[in-house]
């Protein structure tokens, strides 16, 4: 069956050199009380950077006339292209130093387009860096060194139609460059939803998910993209490829693994067949307060355990719940939401509840919902575009409305000077209370030492699992004018140093990038470096794509 063709327009501007939209971002006197909460911050921000005052040079290549209509050397494009989101991409861009911008950003529209470009990179030696939404916070979508004689910035957004749906096995066959938005819009009319929604979840697309192992909101159950793969083409340097659309396989190495997470070394996801969900009908969502954090940990371990699989079951500590409003009197809180196409919910949440309420939960609030868009409660706090309704109690609200404005936050800090830095990891139960002890104690003590300032580390459970947990951490701290990337440079050490000794993953769902690739190297085994080079070998001869990412 044909898909709707059109996906919302938005007239809003995206700022080329942090988070979102332009209008969205804080002005002057917000950012200046945003830094008054953190000791040591300047009185003044900076100033809101410009195009103009980069140093961009001319293209160091000109693409053949065949594939001129397909790229444009606009200065502002090209800047756009420089980086993702990460705080030090932000600080660099504030500071003036964006880092190597892309000779040239092409935007093709096919399959054929996409080889094309290839072909003529290869054959040039130029990088071709995949750019989705530009939202990655690792590093994973600008040029690092001088081994190119140009970088060409592949943006696929244009590649962003639901080509066919399929209502029998629902799922839909989907270009990858669609943003989520744009997705959601186009399988709305069918009753369907893919249901995956990252924070960037506005300005990501899926091919970024599927390249990067993306996790979505899901808290239980389905929490990364790859769980909802059927298929996946991909266009290579050696040759484009389309693997079998089943509902699942025994044969073989899986072909669609070497590319999930292979955040665009080894090729292109152009399309891919995704399963998709009937929109939720029934939803129910609370909030739970506990004096003591760990009795808050073996509470979230229960429910993780049982077989309610709440949709939303994120654990807010003290400072976490603080500073989203969830809560003002040192409680960690629990975020609960359940959801429901065929069902109601709310003795799945009444079950979680006991659960929280057995192991030192206290002040349980909530409520039932009804039709997504009709008054019913978000049991996932996702995005605006994705569901309307109003969440069940303040603290979920507060949550919900702090989860979607904090990127916003956090620029409006970096323009006040301050270092801030959010990474996430995911390990065993039996290492999750020690290791978040030893990321709060280890990690503010170096941030502290770096600047002579206070630091704030802050942590939420993100994602649960019968075996573990995935903690999210957020560090704060009043920098240095100048010295921000630096400092920057060592919280990030400092954190992976600790992850590695509890052998906590270098990321949970943020992706490796650059950024990652020392703790990448350490948690890969060696025979799968090995077979990832050999990989890399045979399907990217020129060693054109994405250069630096995983592998060197």
């Amino acid at each position: 069956m044909p898909a709707s063709p059109s996906g919302p327009v938005t007239s809003r501007t995206r700022s080329w050199w942090g988070w979102g939209y332009t209008d969205a971002h804080p002005d002057d006197a917000e950012c200046v009380a945003l830094g008054a909460l953190l000791p040591g911050t300047p009185g003044r921000p900076l100033p809101v950077p410009r195009v103009a005052d980069l140093s961009i040079g001319r293209p160091g290549v000109t693409p053949p006339t065949a594939l001129a209509h397909l790229v444009t050397t606009d200065p502002g494009v090209r800047a756009a292209h420089a980086m993702g989101k990460a705080y030090r991409d932000v600080i660099r861009a504030l500071r003036g130093r964006p880092g190597r911008i892309p000779d040239l950003v092409a935007r093709p529209t096919d399959d054929r387009e996409v080889a094309d470009l290839l072909d003529w990179a290869g054959g040039r030696g130029v990088a071709v860096i995949p750019f989705g939404g530009g939202s990655s916070v690792v590093g994973g979508v600008e040029y690092r060194g001088d081994a190119h004689r140009a970088v060409l910035s592949l943006d696929l957004t244009s590649m962003d139609r639901v080509l066919e749906v399929d209502t029998v096995s629902r799922s839909a066959r989907i270009q990858s460059g669609a943003l989520g938005p744009v997705l959601e819009a186009q399988l709305r009319p069918h009753g369907l939803t893919l249901r995956h929604f990252p924070q960037s979840f506005e300005f990501s697309t899926l091919g970024g998910w599927l390249a990067t192992r993306a996790g979505g909101h899901y808290a239980t159950g389905r929490t990364h993209i790859d769980d909802f793969v059927q298929s996946l083409s991909v266009v290579t340097p050696a040759g484009p490829g389309t693997s079998w659309r089943l509902p699942a396989s025994g044969a073989g190495p899986s072909p669609d693994r070497l590319f999930l997470g292979s955040e665009g070394a080894l090729g292109i996801i152009t399309e891919a067949w995704m399963r998709l969900q009937e929109r939720p009908h029934h939803k129910a969502s609370a909030s739970v307060a506990f004096a003591d954090f760990q009795q808050a940990l073996e509470a979230v371990r229960a429910i993780a355990r049982s077989d309610l699989s709440p949709a939303n079951c994120r654990l807010l500590d003290p400072g976490e719940a603080l500073l989203s409003g969830a809560s003002h009197d040192g409680s960690s809180v629990l975020v609960l939401g359940f959801e429901s196409a065929t069902s109601p919910v709310d003795d799945r949440l009444a079950s979680a509840l006991d659960l929280a309420l057995a192991h030192g939960g206290r002040g349980a609030h909530g409520g039932r919902g009804g039709h997504s868009g009709r008054g019913g409660h978000s049991g996932l706090g996702g995005t605006p575009a994705a569901d309307g309704g109003a969440p069940a109690d303040t603290a979920v609200s507060a949550w919900r409305s702090a989860f979607l404005r904090m990127p916003y936050l956090r620029d409006g800090l970096a323009r006040m000077g301050a270092v801030v830095e959010t990474f996430e990891t995911a390990a065993t139960w039996d290492r999750v209370p020690s290791l978040i002890d030893a990321v709060r104690t280890e990690v503010s003590s170096v941030a502290s030492k770096a600047t002579g300032h206070p630091a704030t580390v802050n942590c939420r459970l993100t994602h649960v699992y019968p075996d573990g947990a995935a903690p999210y951490f957020t560090v704060a701290v009043a920098g240095r004018p100048g010295d921000e990337v630096r400092i920057w440079d060592d919280i990030k050490a400092a954190a992976s140093e600790v992850l590695h000794r509890y052998r906590a993953t270098i990321t949970h769902h943020h992706a490796v990038g650059r950024d990652h690739r020392p703790g990448y190297d350490l948690q890969r085994p060696d025979p799968f470096a090995l077979a990832l080079r050999a990989a890399k070998d045979a399907l990217d001869p020129h060693r054109i794509l994405n250069p630096g990412v995983l592998i060197d």
